[in-house]
């Protein structure tokens, strides 16, 4: 079936339809991992956005049941230049043209994603949607339409739940978590306690944490600020508090520290960042628009994380504050497992 992705700007490529048969509108977004399709598909953080991988071909290992980031994707589409349409006889996993009409996501392959990630490179945010047309009403149909604001509060749990272990207690505000990482916390026997965006203080504060995370997530840090401030301001410099992804971002602005627009987006999982006490490098995972501009740093840090193609700060730590903010996600998941430690690090600070 032939569909196509078009453009607010008036382009279109064609290309042939698989998964759900809807239209469907999001912000057009380039993945760039080679591998780990069904976590990207399954991010939170992913939610609203058409994703155009540049790896040649996806699909080709299934779906599994490990690999989940979330139950229920909410990524709007995805484009490929090729797909695996047939997978190994095995019951343990499904096909991705199956998942996606299952999961109601429909997507387009045989597009040219090199001319289209071309035409991305030097865009800012740009609508797009998958549609069985490219006349003129469809293009005027994605003119109309208005992306969404506050994506955290439509991908965040509306009810707290737990994650029992039998360590550390550790307060979860979840912007957009991912499996992952509440899969590394199980892993260092941390006992998790997942909230809603907007909970409030004392909810944090009945439970009693050792710690707090304020999770990675989609969206913007001002959306979400006005939420999260009341628990900084009562938090802050009182329990340890880890950031990642839009938590880092949250921690940044909370800290009046000046965030700058990365020429594009970062969404993939080679981009390395460099440790400057020590000089290690290590590749990592990132979803994130915004980074820190070092100038604009006045507080005392006691571990600076700096990405090494914009040379901007993706990361820190302030041991006498109890806080570590990382715009890179220590789990991966796709990516690598490099920056683990940030959870170590975390957990020492609360013992």
């Amino acid at each position: 079936m032939k569909r196509y992705l078009i453009l607010e700007d008036g382009s279109s490529f064609p290309g042939e339809g698989i998964g759900a048969s809807i239209i469907s509108t999001g912000e057009l977004a380039i993945q760039t991992a080679n591998f780990g399709y069904q976590e990207a598909l399954t991010d939170p953080t992913n939610a609203g956005k058409i994703l155009v991988f540049t790896t040649p071909v996806i699909g080709n290992s299934g779906i599994n049941s490990i690999d989940y980031e979330s139950i229920d994707p909410t990524v709007k589409g995805i484009i490929a230049n090729d797909v695996a349409l047939n997978i190994s006889d095995n019951g343990n996993f499904q096909d991705l043209d199956s998942f996606l009409k299952e999961k109601k996501i429909p997507a387009i392959f045989n597009v040219d994603t090199r001319a289209l990630v071309h035409r991305l490179m030097n865009e800012g945010t740009i609508k797009a949607s998958i549609m069985d047309t490219d006349d003129e009403h469809a293009f005027d149909q994605i003119k109309a339409l208005v992306l969404p604001k506050n994506k955290s509060a439509t991908v965040s749990t509306k009810n707290a739940y737990a994650a029992p272990n039998i360590g550390k207690t550790v307060a979860v505000l979840d912007l957009g978590l991912k499996h992952s990482m509440l899969r590394e916390l199980s892993l260092r026997q941390v006992n998790v306690n997942v909230l809603p965006y907007n909970a409030k203080p004392l909810d944090i504060e009945n439970l009693r944490p050792d710690g707090i995370i304020i999770s990675n997530g989609p969206g913007k840090a001002e959306e979400v600020l006005p939420v999260v401030k009341p628990i900084l301001d009562h938090f802050y410099q009182k329990c340890p508090i880890l950031g990642i992804g839009l938590g880092f971002l949250v921690l940044s602005d909370y800290l009046n520290l000046e965030l700058v627009d990365l020429p594009q987006e970062f969404n993939g999982i080679n981009y390395p960042v460099i440790e400057q006490n020590s000089n290690l490098i290590w590749q990592t995972s990132m979803d994130i628009d915004k980074l820190v501009l070092p100038d604009s740093v006045k507080l005392n840090m006691s571990h600076e994380y700096y990405e090494l193609h914009t040379e901007l700060l993706a990361g820190f730590e302030m041991e006498n504050e109890k806080l570590i903010a990382t715009a890179f996600n220590p789990e991966g998941a796709p990516g690598s497992l490099d920056a683990l430690e940030i959870f170590d690090r975390f957990l020492k600070m609360m013992r």
